[in-house]
């Protein structure tokens, strides 16, 4: 069992920057793979990076590809997603998630564990 707590979301002008953290309890993170998902208002929730258990290998949307990075720190056991650039876009609900397995970690079905949220909001 893992829980995690999201957190530094807030509200940025547009072109600023966020670090959101993800703070795991339970099992280590060296164990999972992590990505973070983002919930905007009337729309599905989507996939925005991932990292695997090794921390090698990197995935990220299209749509934040080369502004916002993705890192972990089986340590601290934490995972931080950089975002650079913040568009209003951005703005959501932007989740934590870890997975068992690196089958599928750009859709939501492939995660095991979920944070409760942390809201982002970038305005114009």
């Amino acid at each position: 069992q893992v829980q995690l707590v999201e957190s530094g979301g807030g509200l940025v002008q547009a072109g600023g920057s966020l670090r959101l953290s993800c703070a795991a309890a339970g099992r280590t993170f060296n164990t999972y793979a992590t990505g973070w998902f983002r919930q905007a208002p009337g729309k599905e929730r989507e996939f925005v990076a991932a990292i695997t258990r090794s921390g090698r290998s990197t995935f990220y949307a299209d749509s934040v590809k080369g502004r916002f990075t993705i890192s972990s720190d089986n340590a601290k056991n934490t995972a931080t997603l950089q975002m650079n650039s913040l568009r209003p876009e951005d703005t959501a609900v932007y989740y934590c998630a870890a997975a068992t397995s690196s089958s599928w970690l750009a859709t939501t079905s492939g995660y095991d564990y979920w944070g409760q949220g942390t809201q982002v909001t970038v305005s114009s």
